[in-house]
């Protein structure tokens, strides 16, 4: 070792700086491979160990999961043969159970043939009994309508006579009215054709004697006065000749117009004559209207108020149906919103029974409701207080709800079951937390890790130097996978054998 420690002096102090620097680097790098080589030795090893260890592990894993499943299948075929005994007992039990309701089904339905025929009978007496005295009643009814209508019949006929009478009456006087009525009128124009022949006559008289009076004592003078008149009418037709044809032509004019005149007088004689006759039509008329049209103003106020009072009862009346109808229409839709809730309530509860059907054992199919833990004594007490009238209005308003009893029995038997489930379910679960606490200790004792390295385990001794002094560190969650119990699927032998015959 001196010599080789001299020649490696010796060479360092023959050679430059610059070699020995190359020299030193070469040396550094050797000794960093010769590093690397030793770290991928241990880290190879290291390695190896891991995979054994977990080779190891898997074997220890799989012997378990043997000795589990032989454990689960002898626990699941003694739960199966209980439940075969249970269920035989219980089918056994309500074979006898429906036989007994059978026999007492077939005993009702004998009793309750024997009511519907002693009732039938009973319906049909009844029935013959009503018949007859409608029967007596129809005839009742038809010979008092019979004589109701012979004392109508008579009332009419002598009603009828009677007016006939009076009308006959009513002619004869309105007869004697027109023979007195023309008499008075043929009278009274005799009268005045005499007094107008009278009067003609003097008018006539007159007129002769002032005529033949003036025709003395005018011939003279109309001598004179036709000389004069005929020199006149030389001058005036030789001085008027145009207005002579023009005195022709309005002279033919006047005498068409005077005969025009003529006619129209002769037509407004007819016209007064009959305006005269319509006056006095119209007047009569007129009073006949008058008294009419009094007697229909009063009806018409009878009328009026009637109408008034019946208008105001209508209004009245209206209010009030818009009032009920207004409380009606909200209370319908109240009432539709809550039948519609109840029903969304039913077809929820409907669907949930329909999943709650699916998920019931064989025993909750075969024996729904549980048997009663009452004694003979309480249930005929029970039984004498429900047939009791209740006194207070919330008993009055539970008996409408009796028909729910085998419900409440069912939803209470559920509900019992399920707290007991949580009960066990919460024993279960701190069960699994105490054996994965104990299986993690064991993979812990078995297996050589960071975590297990890093926790306090009095066991593991490293270099002569244990971990005790050191800190604990938090357990490790249940939820973690390496303590996590694995899911493994059961198949059944019954199974296996029904598929594979």
């Amino acid at each position: 070792m001196p010599k080789k420690g001299k020649k490696k002096s010796a060479k360092l102090s023959r050679m430059s700086e610059e070699e020995r620097l190359l020299y030193m680097q070469q040396k550094m790098m050797a000794e960093e491979e010769q590093n690397k080589k030793k770290e991928d030795l241990l880290m190879q090893f290291l390695k190896e160990k891991l995979a054994r260890e977990e080779q190891s592990s898997k074997m220890n894993m799989n012997k378990l999961n043997v000795q589990w499943r032989t454990v689960l299948r002898e626990v699941k075929a003694k739960e199966l043969r209980k439940d075969i005994e249970i269920l035989h007992q219980t089918f056994e039990r309500v074979v006898d159970c429906k036989d007994n309701v059978i026999k007492s089904l077939i005993k009702d339905i004998d009793e309750a043939e024997e009511q519907y025929t002693h009732a039938l009978r009973s319906h049909l007496q009844n029935i013959d009994q009503l018949l007859e005295l409608q029967r007596e009643r129809l005839d009742l009814l038809q010979e008092e309508y019979q004589q109701e209508l012979h004392t109508v019949q008579k009332e009419f006929d002598t009603e009828r006579k009677m007016i006939i009478e009076q009308s006959m009456k009513e002619i004869s006087y309105i007869q004697n009215v027109m023979l007195a009525m023309e008499q008075n009128t043929s009278e009274s124009e005799n009268e005045a054709k005499q007094e107008f022949q009278s009067m003609r006559d003097d008018i006539k008289n007159k007129s002769l004697e002032e005529k033949h009076s003036l025709r003395v004592t005018l011939e003279g003078t109309v001598e004179d006065l036709w000389k004069q008149f005929q020199q006149a009418l030389k001058n005036y037709t030789n001085a008027t000749e145009d207005r002579k044809i023009a005195f022709e032509t309005l002279k033919a004019k006047d005498e068409k117009s005077a005969e025009e005149i003529a006619y129209q007088m002769k037509k407004l004689q007819k016209i007064q004559e009959t305006i005269t006759t319509l006056r006095n039509k119209i007047s009569s008329h007129a009073r006949e209207s008058d008294e009419q049209n009094r007697q229909l103003r009063e009806d018409k106020e009878v009328v009026h108020k009637q109408f008034q009072k019946l208008k105001s009862q209508m209004n009245q009346a209206r209010a009030t149906e818009h009032s009920r109808l207004t409380t009606l229409t909200v209370q319908s839709n109240a009432a539709l919103k809550e039948l519609s809730n109840i029903i969304e309530q039913g077809e929820q509860i409907l669907r949930l029974a329909e999943m709650c059907r699916k998920l019931e054992t064989e025993e909750e199919k075969v024996l729904p409701f549980y048997p009663s833990s009452l004694s003979e004594a309480e249930r005929e007490e029970a039984e004498r207080a429900s047939m009791e009238k209740p006194s207070e209005q919330l008993a009055q308003l539970m008996l409408d709800y009796t028909t729910l009893d085998q419900f409440w029995k069912r939803y209470n038997k559920v509900l019992l079951e399920r707290w007991a489930l949580e009960r066990e379910k919460t024993v279960l679960s701190q069960d699994n937390q105490k054996l994965r606490i104990l299986l993690k200790q064991y993979l812990d004792g078995i297996s050589v890790s960071d975590e297990v390295l890093s926790q306090h385990n009095s066991l593991l001794i490293l270099n002569n130097r244990s971990n005790l002094s050191q800190k604990v560190a938090p357990q490790v969650p249940v939820t973690d996978k390496r303590v996590q119990r694995p899911v493994h699927n059961i198949i059944e032998a019954a199974h296996v054998v029904s598929r594979t015959l």
